[in-house]
């Protein structure tokens, strides 16, 4: 199997070198600014529940060279929601010669844009669930032992190019797993996303600190539910145990966990904010559902935008 991903970030370039320490085929398509650090220091990941791995070289490709690189049979898409559409563009001419799409972006508005553009049958669900940036000197630092990959086919068929890379990253640390219920999943996460995204980034704080305020656990609890209708309007019932476990982590007051857009916040970058808090808020009045709490958090993103954010 051979397996273009596009970038080289925290997410690309996590999952993509494990795969390359496995011994899997993969190129990664890069712009040529971090080609050149890549070509300077390597790929190298730092991990320290799963070990730290090191290459000098890796197969890079940019999207000048892409049209000329051969056959793949799969895209690792791991943009960032506003880079959308250029990355489309550039992975455009291996999905024309036959690779399957692996999105693994943050939220689901993405899906559509996706489809419109590649077709249903050549797109898979996918999600990741991992903590990683991107160091100074592009090293990939692992945060957290979260290192899971969920992913399928949309319409919850069987997919071999689904098993053949589950079966790639069974060689490796990262735990991977193909489901017939991706879309489902999916929402469960923009569930997680989008109340952790408003929330960590409305009280600029991690889950920890929100939680050691008199009333921090239960706005949390308050901004999950108003996620979790969200997902009821769509027909996907959050489960009793999936509520347990993120009311454990809203009740946990040592928790230094935040969403990785208060990470970019924090640092004057671009933000996904309209992908996740603003089209779960569309959402929610399309239904004419009550978001109190997502609509606070957005007019705060579109807030720092109006100052001078990206």
């Amino acid at each position: 199997m051979k397996i273009l991903v596009l970038g080289a970030g925290a997410i690309g370039g996590y999952f993509g070198g494990r795969l390359v320490e496995a011994g899997a085929d993969v190129t990664f398509l890069v712009r040529e600014t971090r080609r050149e650090i890549l070509n300077k220091n390597g790929l190298r990941i730092e991990s320290p529940a799963y070990g730290d791995y090191h290459v000098p070289k890796i197969q890079t490709v940019t999207t000048s060279e892409l049209p000329d690189a051969g056959a793949f049979d799969i895209v690792l898409l791991t943009c960032k929601a506003y880079d959308l559409d250029t990355a489309m563009d550039a992975i455009a001419p291996a999905v024309q010669n036959g690779a399957t799409v692996l999105p693994l972006l943050n939220g689901l508005a993405h899906m559509a844009i996706l489809n419109d553009r590649f077709g249903e049958t050549n797109v898979l669900g996918g999600l990741a669930k991992i903590a990683a940036t991107v160091a100074e000197d592009g090293t990939i630092k692992h945060l957290n032992d979260w290192r899971f990959l969920t992913f399928g086919a949309q319409d919850g068929s069987d997919c071999q190019i689904a098993d053949d890379l589950k079966a790639l990253f069974d060689k490796t640390s990262v735990i991977a797993n193909v489901v017939p219920d991706i879309i489902p999943r999916m929402w469960e996460k923009f569930v997680h996303l989008g109340t952790v995204a408003s929330m960590t980034c409305l009280m600029r704080a991690s889950i920890g600190e929100i939680a050691r305020t008199p009333d921090g656990s239960d706005m949390l609890k308050e901004a999950f539910e108003e996620m979790a209708a969200l997902a009821a309007y769509n027909d996907v019932v959050i489960s009793d145990d999936f509520r347990a476990e993120y009311y454990t982590l809203f009740e946990n007051k040592d928790s230094p966990y935040t969403a990785s857009m208060l990470r970019d916040l924090e640092h004057g970058r671009p933000i996904e904010g309209e992908h996740i808090v603003g089209f779960a808020l569309k959402l929610a009045r399309a239904a004419g559902l009550a978001s109190p709490l997502l609509r606070t958090a957005y007019t705060h993103l579109m807030a720092y935008g109006e100052r001078g954010g990206r």
